[in-house]
């Protein structure tokens, strides 16, 4: 697997296995893997960057909000803008550079947060009705945030120790029987901040 929140050796402490003990590695990365696309999915969002400039193409339709200097375009999370290309035109093309866009929110890849917007002062992106615009870069987080990776290791954990509980039932000599609750308030309040609106 890849791009999962977290890593392996770390794991293997949290649920009280030596260093060397490989032996449950397979179900371990298996938990950890699950837990970051079930955090991707919860928050609407990912927090890996891409390695490398990809492009998107966009309808402004729904995206664009009208700011008193200029329209504001909003895109997916971008990680960074190093390369960042910004085009429009027509579904098929061709496809016409812009310049003299401003990224939004101010600050943000210096603050570790992602760019958002695009705002294209005293302009406008939607140009007719089959207008598109293309943005190539590198989408995704800055970097992992610390609260994005332990609750991946929480989720991990919880995960894991699943098998022990298929019913969503845990058995202790001092508790006596324990039903799993639904949502880990721990998890919850860790994502919580970072759920785009519509999502969670």
């Amino acid at each position: 697997m890849a791009n999962e929140y977290g890593n392996l050796a770390t794991l293997r402490r949290r649920v009280g296995l030596e260093a060397s003990d490989t032996s449950q590695d397979a179900d371990l990365m298996s938990a950890l893997s699950a837990s970051s696309r079930s955090i991707d999915k919860t928050c609407g969002r990912r927090f890996w960057l891409d390695p490398a400039p990809v492009a998107r193409v966009y309808r402004p339709s729904g995206r664009v909000v009208r700011e008193p200097d200029g329209d504001l375009f909003l895109v997916d999370d971008i990680g960074s803008v190093s390369g960042l290309v910004v085009e429009t035109g027509p579904a098929a093309g061709p496809w016409t550079a812009v310049t003299g866009y401003e990224t939004t929110p101010d600050n943000a890849l210096a603050d570790g947060k992602p760019v958002t917007g695009l705002l294209l002062p005293n302009g406008t992106w939607s140009r007719g009705s089959t207008s598109r615009v293309r943005v190539t870069t590198r989408f995704g987080w800055p970097a992992e945030p610390p609260d994005i990776t332990e609750a991946s290791y929480l989720l991990a954990s919880r995960l894991y120790k699943r098998k022990n509980s298929p019913e969503g039932v845990l058995g202790s000599a001092e508790w006596g029987v324990v039903r799993l609750s639904r949502r880990d308030p721990d998890v919850w309040n860790l994502l919580e901040p970072f759920i785009l609106p519509g999502f969670g």
